[in-house]
């Protein structure tokens, strides 16, 4: 049956923002004002929710002003920036309307507060309202159907990944009930689907407060519940004002329009990508302006980082729809006119607001400039027949913050395309390097170094021909914040305009070695490398390093030595797999340091001893002949024409370092090397095993590795010899009886448990007690293993017949075991599962467990609450028997 639904009054942003938090003042809550963006909690980056400035309370660290709030919180959020624009309801600046009680009501109040707000504030049709509940929240659902009158068929109950709500892995936590409007109610409740975004807006979102969570996952029920709920503005405005997304609110699109007039745009008449650019426009537009007028300036790192990067997102997609100046000020007019009034520090720092967006789109500017002049070179060095590839296309956009769309839309007036599926695969690697997540609580970006990308220029690495220069201080970080000096004592991380120190990359670790100047010592422990950044880590020993000095940098020539003799050998290693084992393995993995080499690689079997004596031999045979190592630079079509194969982890541009040992191996690779086979000196192989399915990985070392290896492996035998009084020849042979002798105590000693297992479980069977037509025992067992006391419990309960048995014991360890033996005919009259009841039973000892329904085993930490425990088993037992 079709259902029809009036058509609630239409408001302005403003208007329910005020009877949302008037609504709640007349159910006794105190309404308070927004907190910053800036949040206390030193753990957050940014205000992500509602509930975040009273999160001490919810934590039981803070006790409430009040039993009732309300409030109206601006929050950012960038986890989901890419589908800014893209769908109806993504924003990175919003409004969360909310309601708190700090265990005063709870379940229904909330409930009966949110329909009658939803319904006779708002004025929204029943007909027009589905709910959702946690899956095994039968009180939640029961108040929605009988108190509120909802047909169960508009109660959707939904799992926990959708529907309970935790501050974490452990603390407050519980169930959610959500409100969603329908927008086309005619057709009907049949096979409801909440997930259609295009019928259904979750708008109300009520989290039931009630358990505490601990690192096992154990729930207890809090002893004050807490009610904390959001309703989206945007989402709520987007309703009433019957548009087809927020964008188009009066929240919003006020923005929207603004940037578009400056643009020559008609947004009505434009065209979806177009759309979406002045969609991300309005959005960000709004969340800067409210960042810089809450203290909130551009940096490289922290909330500074989050506020540059949503800039120069405006600038991008400015720039996309044809405007080529400055424009963010005069968008950014509208959005502080739209924020002032309810937030009046916008207006106090209107002029702070401009000029910080003024300053960094400038810069911006200047930064998309050499993009393209970047961009025109890539195109002169790129084949006509060829397209850019999507490394250049995404380096690019990463250090110059080049659009992808401006890349396609010049590379096309040029007469060329662009490798986007290469594009996406360099950008999906880039975010999974990545580890800033904005959408997570204990979220910190201190010490991201990608950051620097921006605006400092490449590092000329001079470490193949050179192993100590003089280079210039670009950049100091003392604990990933940028810094103008650092003195003596602390840990830094140092940019030079030049360096001779490899940076970690290709599998090879950083160099190690020395920064010096005048009364300066700088001992540099590693280097890593970004986007052709190298960033050195190290201590200030003596003196103050300043940006702008001007060092020596010296490499320590013993590590470059040992890792180069390790780099070179697994370029050996990978032609000896080829050759012994099989010509199609190829490299899925590597670590070269100074210490040893990690090579993996795919092949389906384990290599066989014999083969693995074969590669060593062979490695060893080829660095004993001497070949000399050649290093060329060459198109990457000619070397891959040569029979160049790539070493796992590397980027190629369009001209490639060669390795070549001539008859051996010739691979692509950016690292360090011997310059002949000879100095390698010795290689060992020093384990083989597999990693994961269809992956393997050989461990061995090479140079002055080996002997130290082997010096180890002298003094081990050594003693092994002089403690048993054998020959070296002779250890495998006493190994093998020890372990005999071994095999053959264990197994006397567990027949010795199971004996004693059964002499004390049969000296229980007096202590059975009767319970209506079954029997049940209780009962401790000493300091027995879990696999005895299973065995003493099973006798025991064929022994009684139908019967029900608990025993319990304390490991040599520490830990509680449990098991529980139960008849058949327990399980089936009286509905007993073995698994189930124990499983509840280990929680009082801080554990968990289960099993079958007629046999289960299960364990726990709390020793002390053992006897409470079996109490409780007991009870239960006679309660339910009976």
């Amino acid at each position: 049956m079709a259902r029809i639904s009036k058509t609630p009054k239409s408001l302005t942003g403003a208007q329910i923002r005020d009877k949302f938090l008037k609504f709640y003042e007349k159910k006794q809550h105190k309404i308070l004002p927004s907190a910053s963006l800036i949040p206390e909690d030193p753990t957050v980056l940014l205000t992500i929710a509602g509930m975040l400035p009273f999160k001490p309370i919810f934590l039981g660290k803070q006790k409430p002003d009040y039993p009732r709030v309300t409030t109206s919180q601006k929050c950012i959020r960038t986890n989901d920036i890419d589908n800014v624009g893209r769908t109806a309801r993504h924003h990175t600046f919003f409004e969360m309307l909310g309601n708190f009680s700090f265990g005063d009501y709870f379940k229904e109040e909330a409930i009966v507060y949110a329909w009658e707000l939803s319904t006779q504030v708002f004025e929204l049709s029943p007909e027009n309202l589905v709910v959702s509940v946690f899956e095994d929240d039968d009180e939640a659902f029961a108040i929605w159907r009988d108190k509120i009158g909802i047909p169960p068929c508009r109660i959707q109950r939904m799992g926990e990944k959708d529907n309970f709500w935790k501050a974490g892995p452990t603390g407050p936590c519980g169930p959610c009930s959500e409100m969603y409007y329908d927008f086309s109610p005619e057709l009907g409740d049949n096979n409801i689907d909440l997930e259609d975004d295009s019928r259904f807006i979750e708008f109300y979102n009520l989290v039931f407060m009630q358990y505490n969570r601990d690192a096992e996952g154990n729930l207890t029920p809090l002893e004050n519940k807490n009610i904390d709920t959001g309703m989206g503005l945007e989402r709520m405005a987007q309703i009433l004002q019957k548009v087809p997304n927020n964008y188009e609110t009066d929240l919003i699109f006020a923005i929207i329009e603004t940037a578009a007039k400056i643009a020559g745009i008609n947004y009505r008449k434009t065209d979806k990508k177009t759309k979406i650019s002045l969609k991300v426009i309005g959005d960000h537009v709004r969340s800067v302006v409210n960042m810089i007028a809450d203290g909130i300036t551009v940096s490289n790192t922290d909330r500074g980082y989050v506020l540059r990067r949503l800039i120069r997102r405006v600038v991008r997609h400015g720039r996309l729809i044809g405007i080529d100046g400055e424009f963010i000020t005069k968008v950014a007019e509208t959005a502080m006119q739209l924020a002032e009034e309810e937030y009046p520090n916008v207006k106090e720092r209107k002029t702070i607001i401009k000029k910080e967006l003024q300053r960094e789109e400038s810069r911006f500017l200047e930064t998309l400039e050499r993009g393209e002049k970047l961009l025109v070179k890539v195109i002169e060095n790129t084949d006509k027949n060829n397209k850019i590839s999507g490394v250049d296309a995404f380096t690019l956009y990463d250090t110059y913050g080049f659009p992808l769309e401006l890349t396609q839309e010049i590379a096309e007036e040029q007469g060329f395309t662009v490798d986007v599926d290469g594009f996406e695969v360099a950008m999906k690697e880039q975010k999974e390097r990545s580890k800033a997540d904005y959408e997570t609580i204990d979220l910190t970006v201190e010490g991201s170094l990608d950051k620097l990308r921006e605006y400092i220029n490449p590092t000329f690495f001079l470490g193949y021909t050179e192993h100590k220069i003089t280079a210039k201080v670009k950049a100091i970080l003392v604990k990933g914040k940028l810094v103008n000096n650092a003195t003596s004592g602390t840990n830094i991380q140092i940019i030079l305009d030049q360096t001779p120190f490899y940076g970690e990359s290709g599998g090879q670790i950083g160099d190690r070695g020395y920064l010096t100047g005048d009364n300066l010592l700088i001992c540099i422990k590693d280097v890593k490398k970004e986007s052709g950044i190298f960033i050195h880590f190290g201590r200030v020993e003596r003196g103050t390093i300043e940006v702008e000095n001007t060092i020596t940098a010296t490499i320590n020539t013993l590590c470059r030595h040992r890792v180069q003799a390790h780099h070179t050998a697994t370029h050996l290693l990978q032609a000896a797999l080829k050759k012994v084992v099989d010509n199609s393995i190829f490299q899925s993995g590597s670590l070269v340091s100074f210490e040893r080499l990690r090579f993996d690689f795919n092949c389906i079997r384990s290599i066989r001893p014999e083969e693995l004596q074969e590669i060593e031999t062979l490695i060893n045979s080829w660095i004993s002949e001497a070949y000399d190592t050649q290093i060329s630079v060459m198109e990457l079509k000619k070397a891959r024409d040569k029979g160049a194969i790539a070493m796992f982890g590397e980027k190629y541009s369009t001209e490639v370092r060669v390795i070549d040992i001539p008859g051996v191996s010739m691979e692509l690779c950016g690292g360090t090397h011997v310059k002949n086979t000879a100095e390698i000196g010795l290689f060992k192989i020093i384990h083989e095993s597999g990693i994961s399915s269809g992956v393997r990985r050989i461990e061995a070392v090479a140079g002055h590795a080996v002997l130290e290896y082997l010096n180890v492996r002298e003094i081990v035998i050594k003693e092994l010899c002089d403690r048993f009084k054998i020959k070296p020849e002779e250890i495998s042979n006493r190994i093998k009886s020890l372990q005999s002798e071994l095999k053959t105590t264990q197994k006397t000693l567990e027949l010795v448990k199971q004996e004693l297992a059964i002499a004390k479980s049969d000296k229980l069977l007096s202590e059975a007690e009767a319970v209506g037509s079954f029997k049940i025992l209780v009962s401790e067992m000493g300091d027995l293993e879990g696999k005895d006391l299973q065995t003493a419990a099973e006798r025991l309960q064929q022994k009684l017949g139908e019967a029900a048995v608990i025993l319990a014991s304390v490991s040599s360890e520490g830990k509680v075991n449990l098991v529980a033996a139960f008849s058949k005919k327990v399980n089936k009259e009286k509905k007993l599962m073995a698994g189930k009841f124990i499983g509840e039973i280990a929680q009082i000892c801080g554990g968990g467990g289960g099993g079958s329904p007629n046999l289960a085993q299960a364990g726990g930490k709390n020793t002390r609450k053992l006897a409470e425990a079996l109490l409780m088993a007991k009870q239960r037992l006679i309660e339910q028997l009976q």
